[in-house]
């Protein structure tokens, strides 16, 4: 099993939970981005830079995972392909994507996307709280307990 993380968007403090995560369990984590990255010094963490253009990253990530596999995105559109793809996907607020919320959430993403169009104020999503910080680390912990046996 591997970790990709969908990096361009990726709170900085959900990028330390993960480099952590993947020392202690010995994991490949990969970070997936249009632009450079730095990473800790470690054999289970690389980036990949990748062309900028639109969603070249979240395509080499949806080409790349296998069956297993746990995906870091808040793009709903990628974690639905990666639910297909019987990998896992787990959001920065440490929110699963499965078979039965991904296309509800994608609904509510297209019809948002609608308002936006036609003029209407959305606002963004809120920030990432300490609550969502600990949610996210609490659930990726007890992933990696039940799929790397750390």
């Amino acid at each position: 099993m591997q970790i990709w993380v969908d990096a361009d968007a990726c709170p900085v403090t959900v990028k330390e939970i993960l480099y952590r995560a993947a020392e202690r369990v010995q994991c490949q984590l990969i970070l997936v981005a249009n632009q450079p990255l730095r990473t800790p010094p470690s054999p289970w963490i690389r980036s990949v830079q990748v062309p900028r253009g639109f969603d070249v990253a979240d395509n080499h990530i949806a080409n790349a995972v296998a069956p297993g596999d746990l995906v870091v995105t808040a793009d709903i559109p990628l974690a639905a392909s990666i639910v297909e793809r019987q990998a896992f996907a787990l959001n920065p607020r440490g929110e699963f994507y499965s078979q039965e919320n991904v296309r509800e959430l994608l609904d509510m993403r297209n019809f948002m996307d609608t308002l936006r169009s036609a003029g209407v104020q959305t606002g963004g999503p809120e920030a990432l709280s300490q609550a969502d910080r600990q949610r996210f680390a609490n659930r990726l912990d007890r992933f990696l307990a039940g799929h790397t046996g750390k």
